[in-house]
């Protein structure tokens, strides 16, 4: 799991462009959006992508996402509990 959530942090930045972040700056049990990481809905569709393309995870209810997507660490713990 902590491999994983470390690969998460890597990706989650590449993916979003975050060039002044570093991952030892992300607490894996911040909150993404709002007062966390402070990320917007274009960067949930940008999750969203990056766990279809890296992890061939689709998300089938929407409303899960506000709980996948809590911080690094549910959505560390989808991925381990849905993949393949």
């Amino acid at each position: 799991m902590e491999e994983l959530i470390e690969k998460l942090k890597v990706q989650i930045i590449e993916q979003l462009n975050l060039e002044d972040m570093e991952p030892e700056d992300i607490d894996a049990e911040d909150p993404l959006f709002g007062n966390g990481m402070g990320l917007d809905s274009i960067d949930a569709l940008e999750l969203i992508v990056l766990l279809e393309k890296e992890y061939g995870i689709k998300i089938q209810n929407p409303k899960d996402g506000q709980k996948i997507f809590f911080s690094i660490k549910s959505m560390a713990e989808f991925i381990t509990a849905n993949q393949k």
